[in-house]
Order: structure tokens, then C-alpha cells, then sequence
């Protein structure tokens, strides 16, 4: 028995089409990936300037009432200051006659400025127990702190209650907080001052577990053992006299530069200071009253040599003897500082940063969404006003275009690919009620579009077709090759996919009575409309498209005539040069030109056509895209139109504004609304955001409504609105942010043939 081997065959060459394709494609992947990061972009932002407000992961939980019975006593009744040298607490008391003036909750852009020209003017040191989200959002104030010779302690990043916390969320307070001042000054701390906390006797079973925990880090816990109590604005003698201490006890003071309105503490520090001055006491830092311990223990066992933490030797609370960040003349009172190097300091750098750009981005951000909410409801009283203007206008009994256009117009079909839809595009306009001649320009289809429509011709007896078959070159190519082989002045344009009303074409003719329109825009309808995301185009075209053109209509500027359903003067098209290939959006493209021309474009709301809608939301995305990045082309084509004079300028001075505003910026930057109000109901306040989004949505719905109640069209679909607001709606603000991005990296699409059903006719009833 004997066996062949087939011959292989050659590999069939891909056509320009799927050439064309297979580049686009290349092309969208990296565009959608950069989508992404900038949305990614933008939630970490926010995430990140929420957290520094504490609207992210904050937690107001404060302890109070615990048990101490597991605290030493000798921390309970000992100084404010704890170390844990060697592994064993040990407290330090301030000496006589000595204040460790310390400030909380800092900086403060409005306060610690004042605070530090006053300390500064008396020649005082203090220690600043700071906060680290504030530390990375006011650096130049901690640099300014550190460089004039006070110390610096962490209060953690978000000022929380730590007793609460997890040992995760307590190291991570702690070390950004580090990274914070390592980006600021320079420098990382060993000093801590916990929320919350007040005297010593104050620790409880909670607390004191993560005193420890932070002493094995090197930590030293610094308490008070003099309350001002500042925050309670009892007024500036008041605050003096708390901040006092009795006889010529030392004492470690407490005041705060920030959480509140601190101008009383302002006001009372210059009083105090040169009080405490006139009663002989001096100032000093932590770090100064601990190495005023060691200078005193040191004499007390007769023991000779440099004074320990002026030479930079170990002190209680510092890990592995590191040296301070200043030299030997001020180490003594910023002997907690650590000079920030290696990773640390450019973590802190890129920390200080990022926090910058949201400082930055995150108002300006709140700005745009002000206004893109301004522009929004500014748009939705506009189509209102308009439409009902238009609407009662247009059907007014006396109400008219001019004499009656009753002579022929040619019809024109382009198509491509369209074996299921083109046999019911022909016999729909098989029962026109006006005379027509319809030309079906074949683009190269590959599944026998032409034979269909001949075959459907002839059976429907419609001597009037005729069928022109050309290379595949594109629908701008396909309608010119229609408009050059038109017997008529009147040509109307139409998909292979839709299908007219029996009066659809005598009324898109009738405003042609009148001789400055050139063009005239259709009614395009959803004819598959029972599906979700029929349902959510139905509203969209209803609401969205049709109003706009009401308004559009009314101020002179219609941008776009549908490619389902348009009319034009033959003459007005050859005028402007035909159809253009420059853009993906050849119908806004020549509706902008014939503005441009000097004619008037309308909107004739009687005149509607079905359109089978994409069935799926990559077919809804491929279409919306090209629809999107296509506008953005041809207004970029004709931006010189801003500059145009008279009539034909109009579109520039009205239409390209508002087109530009109502359909690329405010857009693109709706989903701000979106974002902020999802984060305001995760970190903010639910019932608020949650009635401000109902709010908004009620307005959308009255426009839906209205626009409704204006086509004649059934209510029940509105029941998918909101829905529609949660998913489609951010599907199309995604499809525009990519558009944009394509627009500015640039690149090209061809004429993109979408799966069709063919199930799409004219509702029961009509024409």
C-alpha cells in the first residue's frame, strides 16, 4: 500500500485590511496598559493624600480607664522620660530648675513658623514630637526646625492610639515617620512620643507592651509631667501658669504647635519663657536632660572622661552608638538625631515627593472636578432649555421648511460585509413613500453583499437599485463613488446595517425647502434595544445624541450628522471635496466642513431610522473608540474654524467650544466624580457621598425623562438607568481617556466592520 503526502499548501498572504488590523492591534495593547497606569496613577494619589489626613486606615479610638497592674511602679511613679539601655527601663527626671519644652502634633504651617521665630528670638531649644504625615507635607518647616537647633521625635504618621494597633501597623507608623524626617532634614530620631499619652502614671497593660516593644527598637518614650493644656484655649495666663512648675522642680512642658487653633500658645510662649528665665531656669532638649543625668551619675562615681553623647558614645535609648547628625557643639542637645543615609534617605526623599505631587494634584483635582460638576449641570440645563425650545419650535402647526421637496433623491448604501442585514436596509426603503433611486456601493465585501442585494432587488421588484462593487478602499471612498454616480441634487446617506421608516426619507428631505441648509441630520433609534447593553445605547442615543442635537440645532452648530441616517445638497458635498479619509469620523468631519462652507446643518427629529446596536461590549468599545478618537481628528482638522468669519464661523465660535468642553474635557474628567465619590464613601462619609451620587443621578434622570417623553419613547427602559451610571457609563469614559491617549501618541484606524445579526426592523406599527 502506498501513501502520499499531501502537497502543503502556501500560506495565504494577509490583506491590507488584516495588515491594517493586526498593526492597530499592536498598537491599542500599549495604549490600554497606559490607561491603566494612569488610573492607577490616580487612585494612588488619592489613596496616599487620604491617608495623610487620616481619611485612609485613620482610627480615632482612643483608650482611657485601663489597668496599669502589669506596669513597674518605678515607671508608673518615675520621671517622663523612659530608656531601655541595656534592656531595662530605666526613667529620667528633668533637674531642677530646668525645662524640656516640648511641642505636639506638629508642624503646622500657620504655627510652628511663629513658634520657631520665638524660640529663636530667646534663644530657647525645644524638643517637636511630629507627626508624619505633616512631617512630608511641611518639610521645609522640619528642616528649618532641625537646622535652628531643636530636636525632633516621632508622634507617628497618622496619629493613632498604638495601643490599638498591630505590631504591622505600629512599625510601619514608626518607620514613616522616619522616612518622613529622612526626607525632610535629613536625619532619623530615636525619640517617641505616643498619642494621647500624658504623665507616666497614665501607662496602662495596653500601652506599655509597646513601650517595650519600641525599646528593643532603641526607642526612649518621652511623657509630661507639666500639662499647659493649650488645647483647651483657656487663654494666655492661664496656659502660663498650667505650664509652671512648683518651686524649682524641673519639668518636661507640654504645648502643641498644631491640631487646632494654637494662637493662644503663640502668644503665651514669649510670656513663659521670659518668666521661667526671670525665675533662673534654663532650657534644654531631651537629649540635654539625659545627658545632664549621665554628666550627674558619672560625678557621683567619680568617673573621669568625655562627657558621654557630646563625643557621641552610647546613650540610653540609642541603637548601636551611632553619632549624632551635628557636630560635637550642638550634639548635646540633638543627640537623638541620626544623619539619614543609603536607602533611607532616598526612600524619604521619594516619600516627601509623592506626597508633593498629591499635595499638588489632589486640590487641583478637586478644582477640575468642580468644574467638570459646574460644566455637567451647565450642559443639562442647556439641552433642557433647548430641546423644549426646538421641540415646540418644530412641532408647531404652522410650522414649516418651505414648499413641500418632492422630487427624487438618491440613496445611498455603503457596504461592507453586510450578508445580513443589506436584503432588510433594501426592503425597508422598498416602501418609501418618497422617490428615490438607491445606489449600494459594495467596499470590497468578501461575503457576497452584492449578490444578496441584487438578488433582494429583484425579488422586491425595485427597479430603482443599482449595486457598484470596488476595491476595498473604505467608507469615505465608498459614499464619494455613491455621490459621483448620484442622478439627484438630493443625496442621502445611510448604513448597510439600517433600516428606515416608510416616511423617513420624505421627511429627512423636507428642511432642503429651505436654501442655506445644506445638510440635515436624522433620528437614529436602537433597534436592538431589549438586550442590557441594547437597553444602555438606547438611552444613550436617546438622551445623550438627540438632545444634543435639539440644542446643537437651535445655536447653528450641529457637529455630527449620523452615518445612519443623513441627507445632504450634492453640490454642498463636491463643494467641501467629498467625503474626507483624513479622519476615522468622516460624518463629523464633513459636517464641520459644510458648516464651514457657510450652510446650515438641522436636526429633523421625524425622520428616524433603526441601527442594530453593538451586541457586546468589545464590539460597544471597538465602535465608541473610533467614534471618539475620530471626533477628536476632525476637530483638530478644523481648528482653524475658531478663526473663521461670519456664518461660516459660527461652528468655531460656538460649536468647536462646546463640542470640545461637552464631549472631550468635561468627559475625560467626569470620572473624577466618580473616583471622589467612591472614596468619600469608603473613607468619608457613605450617607453623604451616597446622596450626592443619587442626587446627580436624579438630574439625569429627569433629562432622560424629558428627552423621552420629547421621542415619544417608552419609560420602562429608565429602570436600567442606574446601571448604566454604575457600569457602561465609565466603559465610555475609558474608551475616551484611551482615545485621548491615542490622540497624543498618535496612530490610525481603518473602517472597522462590527458583527451584525440582521435581526433589527422597523417596530410593529411603523411605516
Amino acid at each position: 500500500m502506498t501513501t502520499t503526502t499531501p502537497p502543503r499548501r502556501r500560506r495565504r498572504a494577509p490583506t491590507r485590511i488584516e495588515r491594517a488590523a493586526g498593526k492597530a492591534a499592536a498598537l491599542q495593547k500599549p495604549r490600554v496598559i497606559l490607561a491603566g497606569l494612569l488610573l492607577l496613577a490616580l487612585t494612588s494619589v488619592m489613596l496616599l493624600d487620604g491617608y495623610l489626613r487620616a481619611e485612609v486606615g485613620g482610627d480615632q479610638r482612643v483608650r482611657d480607664g485601663a489597668s496599669a497592674s502589669e506596669v513597674p511602679d518605678t515607671i508608673l511613679d518615675g520621671g517622663p522620660i523612659i530608656t531601655f539601655r541595656g534592656g531595662q527601663a530605666t526613667t529620667v527626671s528633668v533637674p531642677a530648675k530646668t525645662i524640656a519644652l516640648t511641642f505636639d502634633d506638629g508642624p503646622n504651617p500657620t504655627y510652628t513658623p511663629d513658634v520657631l521665630k520665638i524660640l529663636d528670638q530667646y534663644d530657647v531649644p525645644a524638643t517637636f514630637f511630629l507627626v508624619g504625615s505633616m512631617v512630608s507635607r511641611y518639610p521645609d518647616i522640619v528642616e528649618d526646625m532641625v537646622e535652628q537647633g531643636n530636636e525632633v521625635g516621632v508622634h507617628t504618621f497618622t496619629h493613632v492610639d498604638l495601643s490599638y494597633q498591630s505590631e504591622a501597623r505600629i512599625r510601619r507608623e514608626m518607620t514613616q515617620t522616619q522616612l518622613a524626617l529622612a526626607g525632610a532634614a535629613g536625619i532619623t530620631t530615636t525619640l517617641f512620643r505616643a498619642p494621647y499619652s500624658s504623665k507616666t502614671d497614665a501607662v496602662d497593660n495596653y500601652s506599655w507592651p509597646v513601650y517595650e516593644e519600641l525599646g528593643e527598637d532603641g526607642y526612649t518614650s518621652v511623657f509630661v509631667d507639666t500639662d499647659s493644656d493649650d488645647w483647651k484655649k483657656p487663654g494666655v495666663s492661664k496656659i502660663v501658669e498650667w505650664a509652671t512648675p512648683s518651686g524649682t522642680s524641673g519639668a518636661s512642658v507640654l504645648m502643641h504647635d498644631a491640631g487646632g487653633d494654637r494662637e493662644q500658645t503663640v502668644e503665651a510662649l514669649p510670656v513663659y519663657i521670659k518668666k521661667m528665665k526671670a525665675k533662673g531656669y534654663t532650657f534644654t532638649t531631651v537629649s540635654g536632660v539625659i545627658e545632664a543625668q549621665n554628666v550627674s551619675r558619672r560625678q557621683a562615681s567619680g568617673t573621669a572622661g568625655p562627657e558621654q553623647g557630646a563625643t557621641g558614645e552610647q546613650l540610653p535609648g540609642v541603637p548601636n552608638g551611632q553619632r549624632g547628625a551635628q557636630g560635637p557643639a550642638t550634639s548635646r542637645l540633638q543627640a537623638a538625631h541620626r544623619e539619614a543615609t543609603g536607602a533611607t534617605l532616598y526612600e524619604g526623599k521619594a516619600l516627601v515627593g509623592a506626597v508633593a505631587v498629591a499635595e499638588w494634584t489632589v486640590p487641583t483635582l478637586s478644582v477640575g472636578l468642580a468644574v467638570v460638576g459646574v460644566a455637567v449641570m451647565g450642559r443639562f440645563g442647556m439641552m433642557l432649555i433647548l430641546a423644549r425650545r426646538h421641540y415646540r419650535q418644530r412641532n408647531k402647526r404652522r410650522f414649516s421648511w418651505g414648499p413641500p421637496v418632492t422630487r427624487p433623491v438618491s440613496v445611498i448604501v455603503p457596504a461592507y460585509n453586510e450578508k445580513e442585514c443589506i436584503a432588510n436596509t433594501l426592503k425597508s426603503l422598498a416602501r418609501s413613500t418618497h422617490p428615490i433611486e438607491i445606489i449600494v456601493v459594495d467596499d470590497g465585501s468578501t461575503d457576497g453583499t452584492s449578490e444578496i442585494a441584487r438578488g433582494a432587488a429583484d425579488s422586491l421588484g425595485m427597479a430603482n437599485v443599482r449595486v457598484i462593487r470596488q476595491e476595498n478602499a473604505g467608507k469615505p471612498a465608498a459614499l464619494n463613488n455613491g455621490v459621483r454616480g448620484a442622478s439627484h441634487d438630493i443625496v442621502v446617506m445611510m448604513d448597510g446595517d439600517t433600516v428606515f421608516e416608510a416616511d423617513t426619507v420624505r421627511q429627512l428631505v423636507q428642511p432642503f425647502a429651505d436654501p442655506e441648509v445644506g445638510a440635515v441630520a436624522g433620528n437614529a433609534k436602537v433597534g436592538n434595544r431589549d438586550t442590557v447593553i441594547g437597553a444602555w445605547q438606547h438611552i444613550e442615543y436617546v438622551m445623550g445624541f438627540n438632545l444634543d442635537r435639539r440644542m446643537y440645532d437651535l445655536l447653528r452648530c450641529m457637529p455630527t450628522i449620523p452615518g445612519a441616517i443623513g441627507a445632504f445638497r450634492r453640490e454642498a458635498v463636491l463643494e467641501v471635496g467629498g467625503m474626507s479619509e483624513d479622519t476615522l469620523a468622516e460624518d463629523t468631519d464633513i459636517t464641520i466642513a459644510i458648516h464651514r462652507a457657510g450652510r446650515r446643518v438641522v436636526y429633523q427629529e421625524h425622520a428616524r431610522a433603526w441601527t442594530e446596536a453593538p451586541g457586546s461590549l468589545k464590539q460597544l468599545w471597538s465602535q465608541r473608540y473610533r467614534w471618539s478618537y475620530g471626533t477628536m481628528q476632525a476637530l483638530w482638522k478644523h481648528r482653524k474654524s475658531l478663526t473663521d468669519k461670519g456664518p461660516s464661523g459660527r461652528f468655531g465660535r460656538v460649536g468647536m467650544p462646546l463640542v470640545v468642553l461637552f464631549q472631550i474635557v468635561t468627559p475625560v474628567f467626569a470620572p473624577l466624580i466618580d473616583v471622589f465619590t467612591v472614596y468619600s464613601m469608603i473613607f468619608v462619609d457613605l450617607k453623604a457621598a451616597l446622596l450626592a451620587w443619587c442626587a446627580v443621578l436624579g438630574v439625569q434622570l429627569v433629562c432622560a425623562a424629558y428627552a423621552f417623553r420629547l421621542d415619544g419613547e417608552k419609560y420602562r427602559f429608565l429602570l436600567m438607568m442606574p446601571l448604566q451610571q454604575l457600569a457602561y457609563r465609565q466603559m465610555m469614559y475609558l474608551v475616551l481617556i484611551h482615545s485621548c491617549i491615542t490622540a497624543l501618541t498618535g496612530g490610525r484606524l481603518r473602517w472597522q466592520k462590527l458583527k451584525r445579526t440582521g435581526e433589527v426592523g422597523t417596530p410593529a406599527g411603523v411605516g
